[in-house]
């Protein structure tokens, strides 16, 4: 089973910066449901690691949503 850190940060004026530590494509598909549960992604930073093979070491993206 493949596991996927997640990190969560929430400002003082409600913004939620989410970070995937991860390698491919496959963390947008990770925080799905969880972006869908707390609302509109206001947008999306992809790292150079997105672009690399999906594997079990580390990668970023990061997703800014507002609450």
């Amino acid at each position: 089973m493949k596991y996927y850190r997640i990190e969560f940060t929430i400002n003082a004026d409600g913004i939620v910066t989410e970070k995937v530590i991860a390698t491919g494509p496959n963390c947008t598909a990770v925080t799905e449901g969880i972006e869908a549960a707390i609302g509109e992604v206001q947008s999306q930073e992809f790292l150079p690691q997105y672009n690399q093979p999906d594997i079990e070491s580390t990668g970023s993206e990061e997703l800014w949503n507002q609450m």
